[in-house]
């Protein structure tokens, strides 16, 4: 093989192993799904633990250098709202694909369904039709990404229990078991509820779920 013709071939073999790598980009990410839960239920360690959980898996993925918060609300006299403590927008999948340009495309028409909610692995969730289903995603909030009332409890404790109690969740795959907007709502479709008081790991996996949560890059 004469030398011009070998050294083309190598080039483009080694274009095409770094096509998938190209194909990541964890650096620009600032969106994810998290790949794992924190295996306390919905005993997160309040927003504290829950933005470590989302700091640590940006960090093995190669995003680290950005600040991570998850997408919660809490209740009660010091309410914080999901969608005041994520940043302006826009947010980027690990693929590059973008999910909303600023909160209000994300409490709108977004780009967020089970291709483009990828985890920090650029790994799909599990959803209806896959074995184990996961699509339930914490959230504690209302459609609009906002608190609920203190009357009734939608955080497990504000994110502190893995018993008796209730948490809002998301359908990651914007899907159900009906066509109403609750059951398309990736952050407000239903509260949790199980045998062991609805805040347990094994009560979030009974509906659906498995304790994970939306991370958002707030810079």
């Amino acid at each position: 093989m004469k030398p011009i013709v070998r050294n083309a071939l190598s080039t483009l073999a080694v274009l095409c192993l770094a096509a998938p790598a190209a194909a990541q980009q964890p650096a620009s990410m600032s969106f994810f799904v998290t790949s794992a839960p924190i295996g306390k239920g919905a005993d997160l360690g309040g927003l504290e633990g829950a933005d470590r959980h989302c700091q640590q898996l940006a960090q093995a993925a190669g995003a680290g250098g950005k600040t991570w918060r998850a997408y919660l609300s809490t209740q009660g006299a010091n309410a914080v709202n999901a969608r005041d403590r994520i940043g302006k927008g826009p947010w980027t999948n690990v693929k590059g694909v973008v999910i909303a340009k600023d909160v209000s495309e994300l409490h709108g028409e977004n780009n967020l369904n089970k291709e483009t909610a990828l985890t920090e692995k650029g790994e799909r969730v599990k959803v209806r039709g896959d074995t184990p289903n996961m699509h339930d995603i914490l959230t504690g909030s209302t459609p609009e990404g906002t608190a609920f009332p203190a009357d009734k409890d939608m955080t497990c404790g504000n994110w502190t229990k893995s018993g008796a109690g209730s948490a809002m969740l998301g359908h990651v795959d914007r899907a159900g078991l009906d066509d109403t907007v609750a059951s398309k709502s990736w952050n407000s479709s239903h509260p949790s509820r199980g045998t062991e008081g609805g805040c347990s790991q094994a009560d979030l996996a009974s509906t659906g779920g498995n304790g994970l949560l939306y991370c958002f890059a707030v810079n």
